[in-house]
C-alpha cells in the first residue's frame, strides 16, 4: 500500500504530523496537496523543510491528478495531506482516487468566522462541512483527532450540527 494516512490539517506538514502520526501509520513520505503552497516558493520551502527527513512533495491540485498514479505505483509509503476538506473532497469524492485505505483523520481547522466549534482547535464552516459529508458518502470513515489519544469523534458524531441525517 502506497497510502498509509490521509490527513486534514490546516497547518498541513508540521512535526506532529511527522512524527507523532508516522509512530501510528509508518511513512516514507509526505504528499500534500494545496494549490496556495504549492505555489509559494517559500511556503513550499517550509513545509518540505519541516518533514525531518521525509520526502515531502507539496502539489497544486492539478499536479496531484497527473502524478496519483504514480504515489499509488510507488514501493514507498505516503501520507497524503490537504490544508482543507474541499480539496479532500475533491481528490476521494469527486475524483474517485482509491487510496487503498477508507479512513481520513481531521486535525487542526483554526476557529474562523462562520465556523461551528466541534472541539479544541476543530472548526468548520458549511462549505467544509458539505466536503466531508461528501467523502462520508463516498464511503471514508472520518475522525476527528489532533492526536490519536485526544480524538474528539466520527462524523456521524456531528454531521446532524449541519442538517445532515441518514
Amino acid at each position: 500500500m502506497s497510502i498509509s494516512f490521509i490527513r486534514v490539517d490546516d497547518r498541513m506538514v508540521h512535526g506532529q504530523t511527522c512524527t507523532r502520526w508516522a509512530l501510528e501509520y509508518p511513512c516514507d513520505g509526505i504528499v500534500a496537496v494545496n494549490d496556495k503552497a504549492a505555489s509559494t516558493p517559500v511556503l513550499k520551502a517550509a513545509y518540505k523543510n519541516a518533514a525531518a527527513g521525509k520526502k515531502t512533495f507539496v502539489w497544486t491540485y492539478e499536479e496531484w491528478k497527473t502524478k496519483c498514479q504514480k504515489v499509488l505505483d510507488s514501493d514507498s509509503r505516503y501520507f497524503l495531506i490537504t490544508k482543507e476538506p474541499l480539496t479532500m473532497a475533491k481528490i476521494l469524492a469527486d475524483d474517485k482516487f482509491q487510496p487503498g485505505i477508507k479512513e481520513v483523520i481531521i486535525g487542526p481547522c483554526n476557529d474562523r468566522p462562520g465556523t461551528v466549534k466541534l472541539g479544541n482547535n476543530q472548526s468548520i464552516t458549511k462549505e467544509e462541512a458539505e466536503a466531508l459529508e461528501r467523502i462520508y458518502k463516498a464511503g471514508y470513515k472520518i475522525n476527528f483527532a489532533l492526536i490519536k489519544e485526544a480524538a474528539i469523534g466520527p462524523w456521524e458524531k456531528f454531521r446532524g450540527q449541519f442538517g445532515y441525517k441518514d
